[in-house]
């Protein structure tokens, strides 16, 4: 299915699993907002998607601040001219428990992974009612289900704010239906600039793990995330889809 015409924005997109997202729309048609606070890294990804021929626009904002994601939403409206689709995709990991985390960085993290997903629906929802209606990804973890593996890049404090994440997930979906489906996904381990080195050190030990013989890819994400963007007919809301290879058995 094609999307051409329709407006998709993603946080956290300048690189990783959200500069794949924002590729993978693109390819199916929409224009993208790229939101980030790293704004050279953001042109660069607006940039390139504009080379495959569809509209783009970089957006510099605190994902966790309410006011700068309906400034930042104004302005992608404005520009682009309407929104069907927002991925809350931004993230930062944070690997320390609990007698060695601070407040600061227990806000920073619950900020960031969780707060900033409230910050964007409630900035875009009155949009996606304008139009009829719209569809939220957020972007999850296994670690919000299971609660990680204390081998794990992130711990409590991240695991606490996924799983937020979800529950917003099932909560908005009721809330939001039927114009908008709010639906999420939870990436097991995916090598992105942040991880690939950690994973480069045991990749072997964790592949063995995994039912599919390999770590994940940015791209095995988006392409989920292109699907329930774009998927019709869509019977589909409040449901959370693990991308893992199937390495956590339930």
């Amino acid at each position: 299915m094609t999307c051409t015409g329709k407006v998709a924005i993603v946080t956290g997109a300048a690189r990783g699993i959200g500069r794949a997202c924002a590729f993978a729309l693109a390819d199916a048609g929409f224009d993208v907002a790229v939101v980030d606070l790293l704004v050279d890294a953001a042109n660069e990804t607006a940039d390139a998607i504009r080379a495959t021929g569809v509209k783009a626009m970089a957006v510099q904002a605190d994902v966790s601040s309410l006011a700068a994601a309906h400034l930042a939403t104004a302005s992608i409206a404005d520009e682009l001219g309407r929104i069907d689709v927002l991925v809350n995709n931004a993230g930062r990991a944070c690997p320390k428990g609990l007698l060695d985390i601070t407040e600061e960085e227990w806000d920073l993290t619950l900020n960031v992974n969780l707060k900033s997903c409230f910050a964007w629906c409630r900035a875009t929802v009155p949009h996606m009612r304008e139009i009829g209606g719209g569809r939220i990804i957020n972007i999850a973890s296994i670690n919000g289900i299971n609660g990680g593996v204390t081998s794990a890049v992130s711990k409590f404090a991240y695991a606490s704010a996924k799983a937020g994440v979800l529950g917003m997930t099932k909560s908005l979906a009721k809330e939001l239906g039927p114009q908008i489906v709010v639906n999420a996904v939870s990436p097991g381990i995916i090598k992105t600039e942040i991880t690939t080195d950690l994973i480069a050190a045991r990749e072997d030990q964790l592949a063995a793990g995994i039912s599919l013989g390999r770590t994940g890819v940015p791209e095995d994400i988006a392409q989920v995330v292109r699907f329930l963007a774009s998927v019709e007919p869509n019977f589909m809301t409040g449901q959370n889809i693990v991308v893992d290879g199937n390495q956590w058995v339930a």
